[in-house]
């Protein structure tokens, strides 16, 4: 059997926040590859497993380029081994854990992969602490940075992601308001229906084009607006993209 590589959210640190699936996938797993914020309890477990489990996490003022180039370097290899590979992050691996560049090397290699969501701290955190991020009558949405970007949250408009939940059936609205606020008509759209399930859909087009045909998009479905759209085509182009 060839090598994979699974691209597998930690969540927030609690081992009992393990997808049931990262569980399994960890368990399967010839090689482990973590980063440094899985949580002490998930890195305990780790080492009870018997396989080999390497710590690829990056340090506080160590360069992020050099340390990806040599996660990349370990995944090629195990992957040429015939190994499979979880490559293990905090949290969950699309939200500020490089998981753009890992399938852009992957993909560029003729690497086979997948990705599995995690629980991410960004919700997982506030809500062990009992602090709801929307709520009815005071916060109709919340907003996400990391502390290094603080400063520059009005470029959000043009250079950050939106996802807009429960969207499928007023997504025309969605994308004409979004346009009225100043939003370019040619930003990329990716209309999700059903995520994550078996018979998920994934839509992609343009603000513009969302007004202009009618699409009949199912509920559940969300929509995402901004330039990582771009990356579902790439998946959507290579034969293990499956959640």
């Amino acid at each position: 059997m060839g090598g994979k590589v699974y691209i597998v959210g930690a969540g927030p640190g609690n081992f009992e926040l393990l997808t049931l699936k990262a569980y399994r996938l960890l368990q399967e797993a010839d090689v482990i590859l973590y980063d440094r914020l899985v949580g002490e309890e998930i890195e305990s477990f780790l080492k009870t497993l018997g396989k080999e489990v390497v710590y690829v996490g990056k340090e506080r003022g160590e360069k992020g380029e050099k340390r990806q180039k040599e996660i990349n370097r370990l995944m090629k290899k195990y992957f040429e081994e015939g190994k499979k590979i979880v490559r293990l992050k905090g949290g969950d691996p699309g939200i500020f854990g490089r998981m753009a560049e890992e399938i852009e090397f992957l993909v560029e290699n003729r690497i086979p992969f997948e990705v599995v969501p995690g629980v991410s701290s960004v919700n997982g955190a506030p809500v062990c602490s009992g602090i709801p991020l929307t709520e009815a009558e005071n916060a109709f949405g919340f907003l996400v940075v990391s502390g290094s970007d603080s400063g520059r949250i009005r470029e959000l408009h043009e250079k950050g992601t939106l996802v807009i939940l429960m969207g499928g059936c007023t997504a025309k609205d969605v994308a004409r308001n979004l346009i009225e606020s100043g939003v370019d008509a040619d930003r990329d759209v990716a209309v999700i229906e059903r995520g994550s399930m078996k018979n998920q859909r994934v839509t992609i087009t343009k603000l513009s084009e969302l007004v202009e045909r009618d699409f009949n998009f199912d509920s559940p479905a969300l929509i995402v607006v901004g330039d990582v759209v771009r990356f579902a085509r790439v998946c959507q182009n290579h034969e293990d993209r499956k959640i």
